[in-house]
């Protein structure tokens, strides 16, 4: 009788030890659908979802550091015809995109649109000296002038005005604009910019497909653009990359617009990062970004100036004056990474460093939150040989110069960090832990009771 008990009890912990390895199973495909469930809807912008609250505020402070190349050689470039020699000068620091998101409407067909003001404070514990420091830098009005005005005409204004092709000028002048003596009027980098808007955008909120939360619409009321003279440069794809649908996968690139370069582009996975115990993956712009049309066909489109690109064949450089009014200025990666030799043979004392030079995304892959991110873009402008511009006499061939780059960075602080990881990470780790214990106990009891079962019944 005891023996048959001891039976019926080793095949009783059997079954129950089957039945706690079958919920341990059960529950794993339960449990990825609860957290699939859970976090496609808080991933939904509208109010009451962690999206939406994230989308609304500045959220995490964004800093632009410039770095300006100062030209230590202006005299034999003008008077010789010698190459201009630059050395990199900063970094200065400025606050940006303090402001939260204004004239925020929700619209019925599941779009959301708003305007993203603009603004920067200087930061002078972040920078290497005030705003007042004086650099040598390309005239930003004289090589503006040179691509719109008959040669002629602007020899007689940069003569009245007692212009050259180099000028001295603050940080401040140069980024946030002064008033030129050749054109009469405000001269600047970014002029103006504190007190305007970006926008207005207009983007999918994700309800009801979650597939398409966060992706631009519109831009200025317009779904596509009209700076490039093709259909497909002018396609505005994807979000503005402060976040993805969830789920992302590595396999995937991930698309993105920039209005700061009048286009749409795209990031590949590059590797697995950990930021502040978070699992993230970087997400970087390819070299094909900006290659020569010959190397990649898709950039065919963007070249608008055969002269100055040498039939299109530079690469590394955009020529954004199409969106920029005329004026000649060009888009590149810092010290022109990527770029083609003869862009660092014309200007020298440049040394393109990829680590500290190109633009990633840390993204988040359950979330598809950005997490953290370096934009890291160089303005340039051009200019070329002239008859009748004096300054231009002694310039042997068409100049892409450097003016500054910037580093636009962000990243979550701690506070924020361990809200994330308490909200979703640990959560989605418990879970786990609990679906393994149940699985690995279950199948334990089985086993072992079975063995006891087949070693009493051969004994």
């Amino acid at each position: 009788m005891g023996c048959c008990n001891r039976s019926n009890g080793l095949i009783a912990g059997a079954v129950i030890g089957a039945v706690v390895a079958f919920l341990g199973g059960i529950l794993i495909p339960v449990g990825n659908r609860i957290i699939k469930g859970t976090v496609e809807k808080e991933a939904v912008i509208e109010p009451g979802t962690t999206a939406y609250d994230n989308w609304v505020s500045a959220g995490a402070n964004v800093y632009r550091q410039f770095w300006f190349f100062d030209v230590t050689n202006a005299n034999e470039v003008l008077q010789n015809g010698a190459i201009p020699v630059v050395v990199e000068k900063g970094p200065y620091t400025y606050r940006t995109r303090y402001l939260p998101k204004e004239n925020i409407t929700l619209n019925p067909n599941e779009t959301a649109s708003f305007l993203l003001p603009l603004g920067a404070i200087f930061e002078p514990s972040m920078s290497v000296g005030p705003e007042e420091d004086n650099v040598t830098s390309l005239n930003l009005a004289v090589a503006g002038a040179y691509s719109i005005l008959p040669e002629e005409i602007l020899e007689i204004m940069i003569m009245l005005s007692k212009s050259s092709l180099f000028q001295h000028r603050t940080v401040k002048e140069l980024l946030w604009g002064y008033t030129d003596p050749m054109l009469k009027g405000t001269v600047g980098l970014f002029e103006p910019y504190n007190g305007t808007y970006d926008g207005y955008y207009t983007v999918y909120t994700g309800k009801n497909d979650i597939s398409k939360v966060g992706i631009i619409d519109s831009w200025k009321g317009h779904r596509s653009l009209d700076f490039w003279d093709d259909k497909y440069c002018n396609m505005i794809n994807g979000t503005d990359a402060s976040s993805f649908q969830p789920f992302v996968d590595k396999k995937e690139s991930l698309y993105f617009f920039s209005s700061d370069i009048c286009r749409s582009v795209s990031a590949g996975f590059k590797e697995s990062k950990d930021l502040k115990g978070i699992e993230v993956y970087r997400y970087t712009l390819l070299p094909s970004t900006l290659a020569a049309p010959k190397d990649n066909p898709d950039n065919a489109c963007f070249c608008k100036n055969l002269k100055t690109t040498k039939n299109c064949t530079v690469a590394g450089v955009l020529d954004i004056s199409s969106c920029q009014g005329g004026k000649p200025i060009y888009i590149s990666l810092p010290h022109f990474l990527y770029g083609s030799p003869y862009l660092r043979e014309n200007v020298l004392g440049l040394n393109p460093n990829e680590d500290h030079h190109y633009t990633f995304l840390d993204v988040e892959p359950t979330s598809g939150f950005t997490l953290r991110f370096a934009k890291r873009i160089q303005v340039n402008m051009m200019y070329g040989p002239s008859k009748h511009i004096t300054v231009l006499k002694k310039v042997k061939d068409y100049t892409i110069f450097p003016i500054v780059w910037l580093n636009e960075t962000a990243a979550l602080d701690d506070e924020t960090a361990d809200m994330f990881k308490k909200e979703l990470i640990s959560r989605i780790e418990m879970l786990d832990m609990t679906q393994k214990a149940l699985l690995g106990t279950g199948v334990s009891i089985f086993a072992l009771c079975l063995i006891a079962y087949t070693v009493g019944r051969i004994l």
